[in-house]
């Protein structure tokens, strides 16, 4: 009969079939996801970084919720994806990822490279670094390689200096190169110090060109009020005394223009009738 070395083999080679299979799924259904969020114009920032950088820490103060944040290597194997809403910017989906290590093997990248995908996918990611950490250095490096590896050195990023709360009385700064764009942030995570400005600079990088101001709409047109509320674009709602529906809004230039010919509008009786619209 069989041995139990080949029933064991057996069983593995079955297990590893039945991962693969839920990997392949789970890679369809994020796909799905991203497609959903490109067309609501819903921008994705993932949380990468060595191992116990403070991922797990900054996602849940962010999030305010209360994801497994432990001290251990892979505590974060799955991407958790959460909306957020940015001062000024609007909705984001934040999610956080794997922690990286040294010398990642080629199999354990291609194992988790289904959560990996999140990070390539990404409009912007925040590389977030235990800036209190001896091989502070050495620990970006490796993460800037798998990044190499996984194709996703190429989306724009932001580096995350944490843990400040451990350097003393170190205060909470941005730097910025010589163009003025910010290139790094130091924080605590911890202590919530310096997250806003965080979200500043979530706001300069992702700041799209929006549409905004005073929308007139005759009552013929409550499939266009209805688009907007699907956009989450209405601020405020009001009617005039001939019963025109007037909309507070604030969208993406895009999805403006999306409406416009969706709808078959005219825009420039739109722009007349509305007051203060401006992009």
């Amino acid at each position: 009969g069989e041995t139990q070395l080949e029933t064991d083999r057996r069983l593995l080679r079955a297990r590893v079939k039945y991962i693969q299979q839920r990997l392949q799924k789970v890679r369809k259904q994020r796909d799905q996801g991203r497609r959903a969020r490109k067309r609501a114009e819903v921008p994705t920032v993932s949380l990468v970084g060595y191992t116990n950088a403070g991922k797990s820490t900054l996602f849940n103060n962010l999030t305010e919720s209360d994801v497994y944040a432990a001290d251990q290597l892979f505590a974060t194997l799955d991407p958790t994806l959460r909306r957020i809403e940015v001062p000024d910017l609007g909705p984001v989906i934040l999610a956080d990822t794997v922690g990286f290590i040294r010398h990642l093997p080629h199999k354990l990248v291609e194992a988790f490279r289904a959560t990996l995908e999140e990070s390539r996918e990404s409009d912007f990611l925040l590389h977030v670094v235990d800036a209190c950490s001896p091989e502070r250095e050495d620990n970006i490096f490796q993460v800037n390689e798998v990044l190499h590896e996984i194709a996703a050195d190429k989306v724009p990023h932001l580096m995350v200096y944490n843990k400040i709360d451990l350097m003393g009385d170190f205060a909470p700064r941005i730097d910025r190169n010589d163009d003025g764009q910010a290139v790094a942030v130091w924080l605590s995570a911890r202590s919530g110090a310096g997250l806003d400005l965080l979200q500043q600079i979530l706001n300069e990088r992702l700041g799209r060109r929006m549409v905004e101001g005073l929308l007139t709409l005759s009552p013929r047109l409550s499939a266009v009020r209805a688009h907007c509320y699907g956009l989450k674009a209405v601020q405020s709602e009001t009617a005039d005394e001939q019963g025109n529906i007037l909309l507070c809004i604030r969208m993406p230039q895009k999805s403006w223009e999306q409406m416009i010919k969706r709808f078959d509008l005219d825009r420039a009786a739109l722009e007349e009738n509305g007051s203060g619209l401006r992009n």
